[in-house]
């Protein structure tokens, strides 16, 4: 009989528990995966979720993030990992391939985080979103499977599309940390400052940027749809398609708090997800 490795036990099992109380749309769309999907999925997951809380703190922020960049770097490399977590997540890598320069991207994006607090307009943004979520996509993308390249551009889609529906549905709290993800063109394009951020004002002008926006996210969403044809096997096919349905539906609950972000937060319930896991079900064509 062979013997288990517990130390890389132990770290999918840290990575379920991170990944369980952090990522709660995720963690309950990954229900439907295989259990070394699933557990595979948790320990990526669990990485990039150490990486953003890393400069989501005001203390060592730099410091904190390179440790994390040089544990990812030596996971790559033949020397043991120093943590059950990044045990779990070398075991990941090796065993779906991931390519490395996915997660200096995500590294890039962190230093961002750092660097900027602000963005000029859509393409700065979705550069950003691209190096945070876009390559999250890509890197789940190895661990669900896919028959055809394609499939990259898609991921990409659905990762800045998750990306965007963060940035809407936290404005208030990233205004608080100091930070507008927001970009200034189109702010200024609806008229609305800095001050109207702090004061909360949610008028006209407000409103329509809120749907301007919402309208942006739910394009990639759409896009991103083309894409769950290349994944290989079912139920991760099933899998992805839940998550885009769920996460979507944040920007439905905007909307029906008539778009105003800074009086209640926006997010789905355990009915919400039940429900929308119903009906994803019942029209699910990707057989």
């Amino acid at each position: 009989m062979l013997k288990k490795n517990t130390k890389i036990d132990q770290g999918f099992k840290l990575a379920k528990k991170i990944t369980k109380k952090n990522a709660k749309s995720f963690y309950f769309a990954s229900i439907l995966l295989n259990f070394q999907k699933k557990k595979s999925a948790y320990a990526i997951y669990a990485i990039c979720r150490i990486s953003d809380d890393s400069v989501d703190n005001s203390l060592g922020n730099r410091k904190k993030l390179e440790q994390i960049k040089n544990n990812i770097d030596a996971a790559y490399l033949s020397q043991p990992p120093n943590s059950s977590l990044l045990s779990a997540f070398r075991k990941t890598i090796n065993s779906y391939n991931i390519p490395k320069e996915y997660f200096d991207h995500l590294n890039e994006g962190m230093q961002m985080d750092l660097e900027k607090n602000t963005y000029t307009n859509y393409d700065q943004l979705y550069k950003y979103c691209y190096r945070v979520a876009g390559v999250v996509g890509l890197i789940m993308l190895y661990i669900f499977g896919f028959k055809n390249k394609s499939a990259k551009k898609y991921a990409i889609d659905l990762g800045v599309a998750m990306q965007l529906t963060n940035i809407l549905r936290d404005i208030k709290e990233d205004f608080k940390r100091g930070r507008i993800y927001l970009p200034k063109d189109d702010l200024k394009k609806f008229n609305i400052s800095q001050n109207n951020l702090k004061k909360e004002i949610v008028d006209d002008n407000f409103v329509n940027f809120m749907k301007f926006q919402i309208n942006k996210a739910r394009k990639l969403y759409q896009e991103s749809e083309k894409g769950i044809k290349f994944i290989t096997g079912c139920r991760c096919r099933l899998t992805i398609y839940l998550m885009k349905n769920i996460y979507a539906a944040i920007l439905d609950k905007i909307e029906q708090n008539q778009y105003n972000i800074f009086k209640k937060r926006a997010y789905t319930t355990i009915s919400d997800k039940i429900l929308i896991s119903l009906s994803t079900v019942l029209n699910f064509k990707y057989l």
